[in-house]
């Protein structure tokens, strides 16, 4: 299966322009495979900045207001993600913070 992309919004006035490369370390250090990719405007102005993650065959989230601080908790999303037959978390608690950043989840395709 591939591995999930994590995009992060990069044009909100308040992003943080080294958050991409920080994710990236982190996962990196939790051994977690995941693409890390930046684009403009992803239309979460009113929660910047914004993270998608995305699999094929997975649900897909939407968070906002995403920060520096939300690195441990995005790597412990990951690792529930991935341990997840179809991206759905049986128990947003251990997410902590992030829980409460989640703006939306989009079921992957039906067949």
């Amino acid at each position: 299966m591939p591995q999930p992309t994590l995009t992060l919004c990069r044009s909100c006035r308040s992003a943080d322009l080294a958050l991409p490369l920080r994710l990236t370390e982190a996962l990196k250090q939790a051994g977690i495979a995941a693409r890390v990719q930046e684009v403009d405007c992803m239309s979460g102005c009113t929660r910047p900045q914004t993270l998608a993650v995305r699999q094929s065959g997975k649900t897909a989230y939407l968070f906002g207001e995403i920060t520096a601080a939300d690195l441990p908790d995005i790597v412990v999303f990951l690792r529930l993600f991935n341990e997840s037959a179809d991206g759905t978390l049986a128990d947003a608690r251990p997410l902590g913070a992030l829980r409460m950043k989640a703006i939306a989840r989009i079921p992957a395709d039906l067949d």
